[in-house]
């Protein structure tokens, strides 16, 4: 058996070059959680007689329970359609009993921000938002509320590992506020222990028109692009 196989060994290899199929070594953590917004959440679209848009999670679908049925870990949903992490601190959370010891994770992907920052264009902010010493005080941006869910499930459980997703590129000519985003994961990473960046943005494929037609149903993912997700 050849180690460097199972190992990265060529400094010119990126994260995805080798997909892993069968969940590799994400089956160390036997729990984790994905807090995250639709597309946490296996959100499908539906089209009804008037043409009007329905929205629908089906948690089945979402790249969390795809990454558990490959890995045998058990992964919780902590998501819904439209979230953002200022509704996740102030309500859902509590609403939805996140917050119970009992629920405690050995691993957290966060996946936020596109409702937060692109649909309802709130400030990104960055991580001098945060107070240290107090996560209620910290500021109200989206860095702020993003900060005080990973300080809350510190506070409870300090070994956690985090992995804070950023945007994948859609290719379009304006990516200002997906770059901001993408800059503030990777501060949050060196800001917190045990934090680490998924970077869709660098090395996943470009979400342009073609992978829309194999990989999305409307503005969401299909099955199909959430299992892929999953991989990645």
């Amino acid at each position: 058996m050849n180690i460097h196989e199972c190992i990265k060994s060529d400094p010119n290899e990126k994260p995805l070059d080798r997909i892993v199929t069968d969940g590799g070594f994400c089956s160390i953590f036997r729990t984790v959680a994905c807090i995250g917004d639709s597309l946490s959440s296996g959100e499908f679209e539906s089209l009804n007689e008037a043409g009007q848009k329905g929205y629908h999670d089906y948690f089945e679908y979402s790249w969390g329970q795809y990454i558990a049925r490959s890995t045998g870990a058990t992964v919780y949903n902590f998501s819904k359609g439209g979230m953002t992490a200022k509704a996740y601190c102030e309500s859902f959370a509590r609403d939805m009993d996140f917050w119970n010891p009992s629920k405690l994770c050995q691993a957290y992907i966060m996946a936020l921000g596109v409702n937060d920052i692109l649909n309802q264009k709130q400030q990104t902010g960055s991580v001098d938002d945060i107070c240290k010493e107090d996560y209620t005080q910290n500021k109200k941006s989206f860095a702020g509320y993003y900060a005080q869910i990973v300080q809350r499930i510190k506070s409870m459980q300090p070994k956690a590992k985090f992995f804070f997703m950023t945007f994948p590129n859609d290719g379009h000519a304006d990516q200002t506020a997906v770059l901001q985003h993408r800059e503030l994961m990777y501060a949050l990473a060196e800001y917190f222990e045990y934090s680490y960046v998924i970077d869709l943005y660098q090395y996943a494929p470009v979400y342009d028109d073609e992978f829309k037609r194999r990989f999305y149903l409307g503005g969401h993912l299909n099955a199909a692009g959430y299992a892929l997700t999953a991989r990645m």
